[in-house]
């Protein structure tokens, strides 16, 4: 992880200029992420893990101004920028920290994720999604957009391949370019169907890829008590 902070400490003053840039699909991956988070509040508590400079926590929150938001990130600097968007609104705390590994102690109605979780480990991932499971109220909902890996080696390569040819004629300096290449060397990607599997075995209901556009995907899931039982 300590990797990781590192390269997103340094593209934290770069990060949102750069970002729909590297995104093909930008505007649709962040409007059905925002879709999706129905709960039945005017004013829900949501987990924003890995929420870097808060872009998924920004477009929530023109759904939901008066909800409370807990943004939490490894980088600090990333975090710092959230703060200047967010400055003045009391409805927003942080966590500088690894989501991982830290001990909760808060109810949320949603956790959300936007490009994050695809660097963990699977068996991380595993343990993430029980951890979200414990985490939110009854009917409370999971939203993960993130990247998956290729179901086929050959639909890996070509989802990379039009990734790439994207980016590369996005106006991105190759300065620029090279940098994003070089994150991507800490991707961990799972393909869609583990990710899927993994949120059922969490104890999620109603889960679902609700978008998808080659390797971007909108994981959806449901937290549901009948009885009093999980």
């Amino acid at each position: 992880m300590s990797e990781i902070q590192k390269k997103f400490d340094e593209i934290s003053k770069k990060y949102d200029q750069q970002r729909k840039k590297f995104i093909p699909c930008f505007d649709d991956f962040y409007r059905v992420s925002v879709s999706m988070a129905s709960v039945n509040m005017e004013n829900p508590k949501i987990l924003d893990i890995g929420a870097g400079t808060g872009f998924l926590s920004a477009f929530l929150m023109e759904r939901y101004p008066d909800a409370s938001f807990t943004l939490i990130d490894i980088s600090e600097k990333m975090l710092d920028v959230a703060k200047d968007r967010f400055k003045g609104n009391s409805n927003v705390k942080y966590i500088v920290a690894d989501y991982s590994k830290y001990s909760f102690v808060e109810k949320y109605d949603m956790v959300v994720s936007a490009l994050s979780i695809h660097h963990l480990e699977d068996e991380e991932k595993q343990k993430l999604y029980k951890k979200s499971y414990s985490l939110l109220e009854q009917n409370g909902i999971i939203i993960n957009a993130d990247q998956v890996h290729g179901e086929t080696s050959f639909i890996e390569t070509l989802n990379k391949k039009i990734w790439k040819h994207y980016v590369e004629n996005s106006g991105l300096s190759e300065e620029e370019i090279l940098a994003g290449y070089e994150r991507t060397k800490l991707d961990k990607d799972s393909t869609l169907d583990q990710q899927i599997n993994w949120l059922k075995e969490a104890g999620f209901f109603d889960v679902s890829c609700i978008y998808k556009f080659y390797q971007f995907a909108v994981m959806f899931g449901r937290k549901y008590i009948v009885s009093g039982l999980s």
